[in-house]
């Protein structure tokens, strides 16, 4: 953890998942102003804290649907926090305000449209200077599709709903890269602004989309940001063993089943031929809920014991889920950390530091991510063709 390259396999990183006022549902009735998790200054203050402690990233949730409703029943409850500022909009608004850690929002790929999703993920990352990445998630839920309108629900069954998330990483990958890093050129004497020869069409036909593009964006400081996904289910961890950089595993009272689900989803991932894809070998992470009145009883020492378990199985880093906010986001701040740190499993942390902030990718341990289409050029050294037209999508 701390604003060094994970290189070290002696060193966790470290993410604070942030979720409306805590993800304990009730914690809510600890805000003086419950209202406030609406503001920007809300979360700009949880996130500032998080950085002025070294955190290495935080993740903000987001959904399609209210807090606390089923996904068979949209009927909303009264007695848990309901409604949410959208994570993609608000992460880009907090890291305006913040120097150096990494901003994650959850963005759904079901219902949502592909090429908006790759955009704004790229314009985040413009406007963090390359500490952005992606939780990718997909929704089962009727809810949800009632709400779009677009799909029946019916039709959206598991292999539908990850086949059309593998085809979202793949496009989105894809677009990502069809700016070259040297297509702006600003060349004032000759008037050219753009070499067009290196902005390309991706051409992606799938089952559910077609997109032509390219990108309205240019390609962004880290290229492709780390992509992410909670695996909740095998079907999900299976999804994040094919697409992902980064797979969350979520928390469990099992420290034992944990153990081995990590030594498990690193061997299965050594095996899914990931390099063959253009993928670095997967970072696992493991969620683990934070209650800092309760854990303030006995002291950081046993989550810390925890952790050293948890790296010796193989993870490379964890991430906090606190109870209640700004609470336990303090106990980890002034009491988790430093004893982390005592036990050399993070790295102490360089906030302020003249340096610049590393790269979201550079925090995972991820290597630099080549442009495909710049090694394509290589490759055949010579121009690839480009036609001229306006970036397009398409949706069956």
């Amino acid at each position: 953890m701390s604003d060094i390259a994970k290189l070290d396999d002696a060193v966790l990183t470290v993410g604070v998942a942030l979720d409306g006022a805590g993800w304990d549902p009730n914690a809510w009735r600890d805000l003086p102003d419950p209202a406030a998790v609406f503001t920007a200054a809300y979360w700009t203050e949880l996130v500032r804290t998080a950085e002025r402690a070294g955190i290495d990233y935080v993740s903000l949730e987001d959904d399609l649907h209210l807090q606390g409703v089923s996904a068979i029943s949209d009927g909303a409850r009264s007695d848990v926090l309901q409604g949410r500022l959208d994570a993609l909009l608000t992460l880009t608004a907090v890291a305006a305000r913040t120097d150096r850690i990494g901003v994650i929002p959850v963005v759904t790929v079901t219902h949502t449209e592909p090429f908006h999703v790759a955009t704004a993920l790229q314009t985040l990352d413009h406007v963090s200077l390359g500490r952005a990445g992606w939780q990718l998630r997909i929704s089962p839920s009727p809810v949800d599709a009632a709400a779009f309108g677009r799909r029946p629900p019916d039709t959206l069954t598991t292999d539908v709903l990850l086949g059309e998330a593998e085809d979202v990483a793949e496009v989105t990958r894809a677009l990502w890269d069809s700016w070259e890093d040297d297509a702006v050129i600003r060349d004032v004497s000759t008037g050219r602004f753009l070499d067009r020869d290196r902005v390309h069409h991706v051409d992606f036909v799938g089952d559910q989309f077609s997109i032509a593009g390219p990108s309205i964006v240019p390609r962004s400081p880290q290229g492709q940001l780390p992509v992410t996904l909670l695996a909740e289910t095998t079907e999900t961890e299976s999804l994040a063993i094919r697409v992902a950089d980064v797979v969350f595993i979520a928390p469990s009272a099992d420290s034992d089943a944990t153990l081995a689900r990590v030594r498990a989803v690193q061997g299965a991932a050594r095996g899914a031929g990931r390099a063959e894809r253009g993928l670095a070998p997967l970072r696992v992470v493991v969620d683990l809920e934070v209650d800092g009145a309760r854990l303030a009883t006995r002291g950081p020492g046993s989550f810390a014991d925890l952790a050293a378990a948890l790296q010796r199985a193989g993870a490379d880093g964890i991430r906090l889920r606190p109870a209640r906010l700004p609470r336990d986001l303090a106990w980890i701040a002034e009491a988790l950390l430093p004893e982390l740190r005592r036990r050399d499993l993070v790295a102490e942390p360089t906030t302020g530091s003249a340096a610049p902030a590393p790269t979201l990718r550079q925090r995972f341990g991820l290597p630099t991510a080549p442009n495909r289409y710049a090694t394509a050029r290589t490759a055949d050294s010579g121009p690839s063709a480009l036609r001229s037209s306006d970036p397009q999508e398409v949706h069956a």
